[in-house]
């Protein structure tokens, strides 16, 4: 019995020096938090002064094309000297330091929790601060954009909808949530949407041929001629003489992206109903299929009367993003 202790105490050291020698993993806790709010650590002189105004200049700045303005992120503040325990679990952090001698912007992920993106900037002088916020600007909105997209992606994950027939018919997966239905589905042409509260979420899906749109100065007017002739023979409005329109007293913003590593075309806009009182934003994305000779379009847009509707064009965006092009 003696020489059983003896060797099985033997044992139990050797394994506690092998373990000794391995490197530690760390063990982050999940992070937490309400998606496009920012947590952003600072001390309150900084956060009352010519830096905090700067920071809500460019992470509160109003998202073109909505109805009514709406930052693009809400921002907590919290105190240098609280930061911390469950505070630090935050998914997106900003985080300023005075008093450095070198200013910068540096990003990191899962730092104190995963998954997470933390945004350090510091600097010697407020000013030093200040202009690597301006200077950075992009950067570090694209880096809290692209985790919460992430996130709202994975989320929607969780509760896939999965009784249509679109992989077959336009040869291309998206992932939304069961809470959308199919509203209408035409050959190659799909509506799809979700009931809220005050209203609807939309998403449309079809294809045009590669043909359809010439890149020039005249762009924009083809891609709200091509929109406003789809809607108007898809969707209905409340009536018979309604239908979709792009609001001309709004005028829609361009850009050229990347959607599942393809070139696409995002035009943001507000939609208006002609001979309804119904409005809303909407975000109509042409991507590029020269495989196919095709551009896939997908529009999201949404109808929620008197209510915030970032959140809900956010969880649009996230669908849309979502795509892959077989």
């Amino acid at each position: 019995m003696r020489n059983f202790l003896c060797i099985a105490f033997a044992i139990t050291l050797f394994m506690s020096c092998e373990d000794s020698k391995s490197p530690k993993k760390r063990i982050l806790s999940e992070s937490s938090g309400t998606l496009n709010n920012i947590s952003v650590v600072i001390d309150n002189e900084l956060w009352e002064g010519s830096v905090g105004e700067t920071i809500r200049e460019v992470l509160a700045a109003p998202i073109y094309g909505l109805n009514q303005d709406e930052p693009m992120f809400s921002m907590a503040q919290i105190p240098s000297q609280v930061f911390s325990d469950f505070v630090t679990k935050n998914r997106t952090i900003l985080k300023i330091e005075k008093g450095h001698d070198s200013a910068a912007v540096k990003i990191a992920s899962d730092v104190y929790a995963k998954p997470q993106k933390v945004v350090l900037v510091t600097g010697k002088t407020n000013a030093d601060i200040v202009s690597q916020i301006k200077d950075q600007a992009g950067k570090i909105i694209s880096a809290f954009k692209n985790e919460e997209l992430k996130e709202k992606q994975r989320r929607i994950k969780l509760s896939l909808h999965k009784n249509n027939t679109i992989q077959d018919k336009l040869g291309v997966s998206i992932d939304f949530p069961s809470a959308y239905r199919i509203a209408k589905e035409e050959g190659s042409f799909y509506w799809i949407r979700k009931d809220i509260t005050t209203g609807t979420t939309n998403l449309l899906l079809y294809e045009l041929p590669y043909n359809s749109i010439t890149k020039n100065e005249t762009l924009i007017n083809q891609i709200v001629k091509i929109r406003d002739s789809i809607n108007k023979a898809y969707i209905p409005g409340p009536t018979e003489e309604a239908y979709m329109i792009t609001e001309d007293a709004y005028a829609p913003f361009l850009s050229e992206i990347t959607i599942d590593q393809k070139p696409a075309i995002e035009t943001k806009g507000i939609w208006d109903m002609e001979n309804a009182f119904m409005s809303g934003p909407f975000v109509n994305y042409m991507i590029a299929d020269p495989a196919n000779q095709r551009y896939v379009v997908v529009e999201a847009f949404a109808f929620a009367p008197s209510v915030a509707k970032r959140d809900y064009m956010f969880e649009l965006e996230a669908i849309v993003k979502s795509i892959k092009i077989n």
